[in-house]
């Protein structure tokens, strides 16, 4: 499989990095303050905004305030997180001004992890802290889209949630699942599948075009 376009935006956590090790256990502690189910709560979490996930789970909550304290406890703990293999080479691999980082997390947070992780900060970082609506609202990817200067339509997503994917559809963009956390069926709205990160391949032209390739799954 093989794509052009002028700009890739990354989804940050099952993409760049894994912080999955790291999410559960603050995701854990709140729980057990709180007398809820854990397993409900990483059902849907992933891809979508803290307060979001909050207000599925516990409308009872003050969310606002729980989140804004879920975050302040995020950014000071970055145990467990770690890069996903190929990740620093890709990123490495594309012009400053042709991709973006579009996150369900806060700025603090997602910062806070890729410095962690020695990756590069973006020009343009789309957060829960931008928008109004999560994904799989088309609104970060939209956002993200219009700070590039770069048409919807020539973005690419790259993303490995079913919410990310459907947002990415709404915007009108195309996308790459990477299938790391989800089972094949469950991103079979993408437009094509990885089934790691390092089987994505991306070479710029003169024009600053991008051509993403695809390894072929086994």
């Amino acid at each position: 499989m093989q794509l052009e376009c002028t700009a890739i935006l990354f989804d940050l956590d099952g993409v760049l990095i894994d912080s999955t090790t790291n999410i559960t256990r603050h995701w854990r502690q709140w729980a057990q303050r709180h007398g809820l189910d854990l397993a409900e709560i990483m059902r849907v979490a992933h891809g979508r905004i803290t307060i979001e996930t909050m207000r599925l789970v516990a409308p009872h909550l003050p969310v606002e305030e729980e989140a804004r304290h879920f975050a302040a406890v995020e950014v000071a703990d970055t145990e467990g997180v770690i890069t996903i293999a190929g990740a620093p080479a890709l990123l490495a691999s594309l012009p400053a001004a042709a991709w973006a980082i579009v996150t369900s997390g806060s700025r603090d947070v997602a910062t806070a992890r890729l410095q962690s992780r020695g990756l590069p900060i973006p020009k343009i970082m789309v957060t829960a802290d931008d928008v109004i609506h999560g994904k799989p609202d088309p609104e970060p990817y939209l956002v993200a889209a219009k700070r590039l200067g770069v048409p919807a339509n020539q973005c690419v997503v790259i993303e490995d949630s079913p919410a990310g994917i459907a947002a990415a559809r709404a915007a009108g963009m195309r996308s790459v699942a990477v299938a790391s956390t989800h089972a094949d069926h469950e991103l079979e709205a993408a437009t094509a599948i990885a089934r790691q990160l390092d089987d994505i391949q991306v070479d710029t032209a003169r024009d600053g075009r991008l051509t993403i390739q695809i390894a072929p799954s086994c």
